[in-house]
């Protein structure tokens, strides 16, 4: 995945925290704590504590932060005429969350439905009759609270953009406030931290510091990470003005997340530490496991499943390739005891075991999670 970063002035480049986006990793981490290990405590006291009312609606609305990371938690990054600065508070930045016109906004939310379109400069599900059918159609494999969801965004916007900036106020009043006050004082040290650098070192320094999975080329014009993705997007004159934003946050390990959206502002959301994982397996599953994972397109088809429990019509849409192709890869997997399966009514869902998956190495699991 790359940033291109050429012609973009130095003071275009910026360390920032975000509230919103602290609380969309939060959010994740409290779904999915399989992939992040040294949460558990946080997580579980925090999931405990909750009003049933509010839990039961935050798993209504959990596919915008369980399997993939709507860039409705970035809004600054995507505000016509902004100025690409997040806010002080989460009250700020969900006031600029309301300035995301529509378009962006149900495209944002409905990246769930989306994911292969992202980053090609679709249209937006709102105004294309081809892309609201694809858009209910790849809702319908996710389950009946996606399709609902789906169904009254593409229909009343306004009514479902209250509902959401109501549910995180309360997640603010419930719980996230205090979380927010823990963590702030460490994400602002390490901002200035890395803005330092920027100054003094230059921008490779800086990179370098944020992730070693971040790297400059020679020429000072891309920045590029390792990740599975792929995707490419232009730093120096997206719509909303050019600029590189780069937050850090206490709960993303082991995710790297770019923001890289078309006419978006590009943002790199980084980890500011890195717990300890599992222990590796014995040496005979090793073996066994490390050869299924083998094959490339095997590894790609991973770091779907351990997001999310995928259909393989699905994945075959995502990857470009066959259905029975796919089938056989996951014929692979599931032999190698990496991938579980479930029915839910007459579709078959398929994830990856991440906690098997964690005893490969903490390099494994933290490449096809970053």
């Amino acid at each position: 995945m790359h940033i291109d970063i050429a012609g973009l002035a130095p003071e275009r480049i910026v360390f920032e925290t975000s509230p919103l986006a602290e609380l969309g990793l939060a959010l994740h981490a409290l779904s999915e704590p399989g992939h992040h290990p040294g949460l558990h405590g946080w997580a579980t006291a925090t999931a405990s504590a909750l009003e049933p009312d509010l839990a039961d609606r935050l798993h209504e609305a959990d596919f915008l932060w369980r399997h993939t990371f709507s860039d409705v938690f970035m809004p600054f990054a995507g505000v016509r005429g902004g100025n690409g600065r997040t806010g002080a508070n989460l009250a700020e930045d969900l006031d600029i969350l309301d300035r995301l016109d529509d378009e962006r906004f149900v495209s944002a939310a409905l990246e769930f439905t989306c994911h292969s379109l992202y980053g090609t400069g679709a249209p937006s599900p709102l105004s294309d009759a081809t892309m609201r059918a694809r858009a209910l159609d790849m809702a319908a494999a996710r389950g009946p609270r996606q399709v609902e969801f789906t169904e009254q965004l593409l229909t009343d916007p306004t009514s479902v953009r209250r509902w959401v900036r109501r549910l995180f106020e309360e997640c603010d009043q419930a719980f996230f406030a205090d979380t927010w006050r823990r963590v702030q004082v460490q994400l602002v040290a390490d901002a200035r931290h890395k803005t330092d650098l920027l100054r003094r070192k230059g921008l490779g320094e800086a990179v370098g510091a944020v992730s070693p999975a971040l790297s400059i080329d020679e020429a000072g014009t891309r920045i590029s990470a390792d990740k599975l993705t792929e995707g490419r997007t232009d730093a120096a004159d997206p719509a909303v003005g050019p600029g590189l934003t780069l937050i850090p946050s206490t709960f993303g390990w082991p995710h790297l997340n770019l923001l890289h959206a078309p006419g978006w502002r590009p943002v790199i959301h980084y980890p500011v530490h890195h717990p300890e994982l599992p222990s590796p397996a014995s040496v005979e599953l090793l073996q066994l496991r490390m050869e299924a994972l083998a094959h490339p397109m095997r590894m790609r088809l991973c770091r779907h499943l351990a997001r999310s429990a995928h259909t393989t019509g699905e994945l075959a849409d995502t990857y470009g390739i066959t259905a029975p192709e796919v089938s056989r890869h996951l014929a692979v997997l599931k032999k190698a005891g990496l991938v579980t399966t479930r029915r839910r009514g007459r579709y078959v869902l398929h994830q990856l075991d991440l906690t098997v998956v964690a005893r490969l190495g903490s390099d494994f699991l933290e490449g096809i999670l970053r």
